[in-house]
Formats: C-alpha cells, sequence, structure tokens
C-alpha cells in the first residue's frame, strides 16, 4: 500500500466527562448567581455615579470575557488529555477465522522482537535528509513493521502531526518527527505543544515523537506523565536497523 501524503488533517472530538454530583453542580451554580447579582447590584450603584467610566470599562470587559469563555471548554480538554494519558488498545472483535499478518515492505530478517524487521542495507542517513524525506522515512518504517493506513500529513497547519497510522493491533498513531542536529535537544515545550493536540485533535490511541537528536529531562518527565513514547536518535537507528523496537514494541512499553 504507498504512503499517503497530505497536508490536511480533520479534527477529532472527544467525548465529554460524566456529569458531576447534581447536588454540587446546583451550590455551586447558586453560588455562582448570588455572587453576580452582588457584584452587579454594586456596580450598578457605582455606575450611576460615575457613567462615562463604567461605559468605557464594560466595553474593555466585554473582549476579555469572551476570550476567557472560548478557552475554558480548551483548558479542560487539555487537562483531561494529559490525564487520561495513552488510550487503551480497542477491544479485540472475536472471530474463527484468523488475523492477517501484517504487511511488510520487506521481508523479516532476525527479527528482534516480532514486531520489527532489519532494514536491508543501507539504514538511512536520517539526519542527512530534508524535513520531508525524514517524514517520509519515520511512515516507510512504520509501514514496513506492519501498520496500515500510513499517511504522511506534516507541514503547514499540521497541529503537531507528522505521520499517521494504524498500529498492528488497531490502535491509531499519532508521530511528530523532530529533525533537529546533535546540540538541539527536543524539550518540554515541544512535547507540551504537541500532547495539547494529539490526544483531542488527531484522536492518537498511541502518541510518538521521534527525533535525530536526544529529550531534555523535563521533555521526558512530561512525555511518561501524558503517555507520550520518545524515540531518540539512538532508538531510531535502533528501530531501522531491527535490533530495537517500534514505538508499539514491547520493549517500548515497558519504558513508556
Amino acid at each position: 500500500m504507498p504512503i499517503r501524503r497530505t497536508r490536511s488533517v480533520t479534527p477529532r472530538t472527544r467525548t465529554t466527562d460524566s456529569l458531576r454530583s447534581p447536588l454540587l453542580t446546583l451550590a455551586l451554580t447558586g453560588a455562582l448567581i448570588g455572587g453576580a447579582v452582588l457584584l452587579f447590584l454594586r456596580f450598578a450603584h457605582w455606575a450611576g455615579a460615575h457613567p462615562v467610566t463604567a461605559v468605557l470599562l464594560a466595553l474593555l470587559a466585554l473582549p476579555v470575557l469572551y476570550t476567557l469563555f472560548r478557552a475554558m471548554p480548551r483548558a479542560r480538554e487539555l487537562r483531561r488529555a494529559a490525564r487520561a494519558g495513552m488510550a487503551p488498545p480497542p477491544a479485540e472483535e472475536t472471530s474463527t477465522e484468523p488475523a492477517p499478518a501484517p504487511r511488510l515492505l520487506h521481508a523479516p530478517t532476525d527479527a528482534q522482537d516480532g514486531l520489527t524487521a532489519v532494514l536491508p542495507p543501507p539504514v538511512p542517513d536520517f539526519a542527512a535528509l530534508d524535513p520531508d524525506g525524514f517524514e517520509a522515512a519515520v511512515a516507510a518504517l512504520c509501514e514496513r513493521d506492519g501498520c496500515q493506513e500510513v499517511e504522511v500529513v506534516g507541514g503547514a497547519g499540521d497541529l503537531g502531526a507528522d505521520v499517521l497510522a494504524t498500529a498492528p493491533d488497531g490502535r491509531r498513531v499519532v508521530v511528530q518527527c523532530k529533525q533537529y542536529g546533535p546540540d538541539h535537544k527536543v524539550g518540554s515545550q515541544d512535547l507540551q505543544r504537541f500532547g495539547g493536540t494529539c490526544w483531542t485533535v488527531h484522536g492518537a490511541q498511541l502518541a510518538a515523537v521521534v527525533t535525530t537528536s536526544e529529550f531534555t529531562a523535563p521533555a521526558l518527565e512530561y512525555a511518561e506523565t501524558c503517555g507520550i513514547r520518545c524515540v531518540d536518535g539512538a532508538s531510531l537507528t535502533a528501530w531501522a536497523e531491527g535490533a530495537g523496537p517500534a514505538p508499539w514494541g514491547p520493549a517500548m512499553l515497558d519504558t513508556a
């Protein structure tokens, strides 16, 4: 199956959390309404004495309130995504027919963990590729090791996703590629931006950041908290050579 390349991604939404206790909701609503009424009465009394100033303040407050109102649902989604981490794989359907073996680009030779295949020599120099070539190389590794529906989506407006795929066990894989030099490590800000979109926007069930460089300690700490898998330059080379696992392999599961 040829790897598809596209520049648009259809956002996916996540289901909302279950409703909190009705009594707690009612109490909080009543408190908020009561406080709002008191504030309105005090403001109305003050505005009667200072009408011009009151109008100016009201005009300035409208865009601020609108921005806060729009940001509240997004903040809740990001917090839920950080707490949820990586979603579990979907339950397998029972079937009397054996599942077909994943299709690899190259026949596996001396596979190390049952999920990776040795790449025929020479292994590409990932650092020497251009950005598009690096994304395509990572996508080729995903397809080689059994992923289906592999799609390169990196580019302007990709919202953090460079490669989309379906893992051999059915999980939706979202990969961000960071082609950095050896002196430029992937920082926590990079991981935070990716963590803010991979789960809620792209509907990832397995999220990974693949780089030719390394990760800072805060980046690794954030990734562990959110369930994002980190593949540094050494791990990427091992994956390509068949000496290490794919991001969805069993060895990576023990460290993610």
